[in-house]
C-alpha cells in the first residue's frame, strides 16, 4: 500500500490509460482524491503491442494524478481483464486446527491455499483466487465459516488465470514507468462487486463493460461469477466506421462520435456538422441523423455478440436480474434501447458515484479501489507477485494434506 494510506489503481485500456488515487479514512472508507488519464497508443484489443508507447501512457496518467494530490505515487494495483484471462474452479480440504475445533481465519487461509494446488499450464499464471462457498463437516453453502465448530473444512474457489506473456508485458510496462506493482485485480470480480446490487448478483445478472478495444461480459449467479467472456469489439470500431464512412481522420471521427453520435434515429439531434474530409479543399456538411447509418449497425453487431456469449454460458433467456452496462461507449444516446431490444431484457447503465469519476469509462479503475478495501491488501499483494507455485509453497500444501489424511 502506498504511503499515507494512499492507494492507486491503474486501468491500462486500449483507448485510454487511467490512474485513480484513493485515500482510506479512519473508518476504512475510500475517498478519491486524484485522477489521471492519457491516450493509449501501445495496445490493440487489450494486448500490449508497443512497450514504449504503453509506458508513456502510464507515466502521463500517473503524473496527472500526482499533480492533483501533490505527492509522488510509487506503487499501483492494476486492473486486469481481456481475452487472455480464464476461469477455473477447484476444491480445497483441510482439518480444522485448535483444541476447540473452532474454524479460524487461519483455517480459511489454509483451505484457500490448498485449493490453489492444481495443474496449471506453464504458460499461464494465477491472477486472483476467490472463494465462493465453504463446507463444514458436510454442511454446504456457507459464506463465512469463521467461528463455526467442525473437524473438516472445505472450500470451493474460483481461480482466475492469465496468459503469462500478457501479464509479463503489463508488468514490464508498469515497472519501466518507475512503479511498483502491489497487485493484479481481475475486472470480472472487481467491477460487478461495485456496480451490481446484492439482488442482481443473487438472481443472476450480466455485467457488460464496453471498452475501446474489447467488450467484457461477466455473468453472476447466486452471488458468484458464473462466466467471463471478452469480445474483440468496442467503441473504437464505431469510430473507425465513422472515419471510413465520412472519410475523416480517426481523431475527428472520435470527436464527432462523442459530440453528435447516436445509436438510433429517435435519439439523434438535428444538428448539421461540418467535417473536414480527407483530400478535400473545403469542409462538407453532414446531418447528425446520417451518423446513425454508420453507428447503429456496429452497435447492433456488438449486442448480437453479447447475446451469443450469453447463450454459450447457458442462458437462452437473459438472467433474471437483467443486464448492466458500463464503459465509455455505453453513453451513446439510444444504445440502451438497442441493447434491450437485442437482449430481450431490462438494461441499465452503471456510473460510479464518487465525485470526479461519474463517467462510466472510469468504472474499472474506480472498482479496483472499491474492491481492495473489502479484502486484505496483503493477500492481494502475495497472490499477484507470482502466479507460479514455489517449491516451498508446494511443500507447505503437502503438509496440510498429510495433516488431514494422515
Amino acid at each position: 500500500m502506498a504511503k499515507n494510506n494512499l492507494i492507486c489503481s491503474l486501468d491500462i485500456g486500449t483507448t485510454n490509460t487511467r490512474a485513480i488515487v484513493g485515500e482510506l479514512d479512519r473508518d476504512g472508507i475510500m475517498n478519491i482524491i486524484g485522477i489521471g488519464q492519457s491516450k493509449s497508443t501501445g495496445l490493440k484489443k487489450g494486448i500490449v503491442i508497443d512497450i514504449e508507447a504503453t509506458v508513456r501512457g502510464i507515466v502521463d496518467a500517473v503524473s496527472q494524478a500526482e499533480r492533483m494530490i501533490g505527492e509522488d505515487i510509487d506503487s499501483v494495483y492494476i486492473a486486469i481483464g481481456g481475452p487472455q484471462t480464464a476461469l477455473l474452479t477447484n476444491k480445497g480440504i483441510v482439518a480444522v486446527q485448535g483444541e476447540q475445533r473452532e474454524v479460524t481465519s487461519n483455517d480459511v487461509d489454509r483451505v484457500i491455499a490448498a485449493a490453489q494446488v492444481l495443474a496449471i499450464p506453464p504458460e499461464r499464471e494465477v491472477i486472483n483466487v476467490s472463494p465462493f462457498s465453504y463446507i463444514v463437516d458436510g454442511y454446504e453453502g456457507i459464506k463465512d465459516p469463521v467461528g463455526m465448530i467442525g473437524v473438516r473444512l472445505e472450500a470451493d474457489v474460483l481461480i482466475i488465470t492469465g496468459k503469462a506473456t500478457y501479464l509479463q508485458n503489463i508488468r514490464r510496462c508498469v515497472e519501466r514507468a518507475g512503479l511498483e506493482i502491489n497487485g493484479l485485480i481481475f475486472k470480472g470480480l472487481s467491477t460487478p462487486a461495485m456496480a451490481l446490487s446484492p439482488d442482481e448478483r443473487e438472481l443472476g445478472c450480466a455485467f457488460v463493460d464496453i471498452g475501446g478495444g474489447v467488450t467484457e461480459v461477466s455473468i453472476y449467479m447466486h452471488d458468484t461469477l458464473h462466466s467471463f467472456a471478452s469480445i474483440p469489439q468496442g467503441g473504437d470500431l464505431i469510430t473507425q466506421d465513422l472515419a471510413h464512412g465520412l472519410r475523416v481522420p480517426i481523431a475527428q471521427a472520435e470527436q464527432i462520435k462523442l459530440l453528435y453520435g447516436a445509436a438510433s434515429d429517435e435519439s439523434c439531434g438535428n444538428t448539421v456538422i461540418k467535417v473536414e474530409t480527407v483530400g478535400a479543399v473545403e469542409t462538407t456538411e453532414v446531418e447528425a441523423v446520417e451518423l446513425v447509418e454508420f453507428i447503429q449497425p456496429r452497435v447492433e453487431e456488438i449486442f448480437d455478440c453479447i447475446r451469443n456469449e450469453l447463450i454459450k454460458a447457458g442462458f437462452d433467456k437473459p438472467p433474471a436480474g437483467g443486464v448492466v452496462l458500463t464503459g465509455g461507449a455505453c453513453q451513446l444516446p439510444g444504445l440502451t434501447d438497442i441493447a434491450a431490444q437485442k437482449l430481450g431484457t431490462n438494461v441499465r447503465i452503471y456510473r460510479p458515484r464518487q465525485i470526479g469519476v461519474t463517467d462510466p469509462s472510469f468504472t474499472a479503475s474506480t472498482a479496483v479501489l472499491h474492491y481492495i478495501t473489502r479484502i486484505n491488501p496483503a493477500v492481494v499483494h502475495k497472490q499477484a507477485r507470482s502466479g507460479r507455485q514455489s517449491p516451498r509453497f508446494i511443500d507447505r500444501i503437502k503438509s496440510l494434506f498429510a495433516e488431514f489424511f494422515g
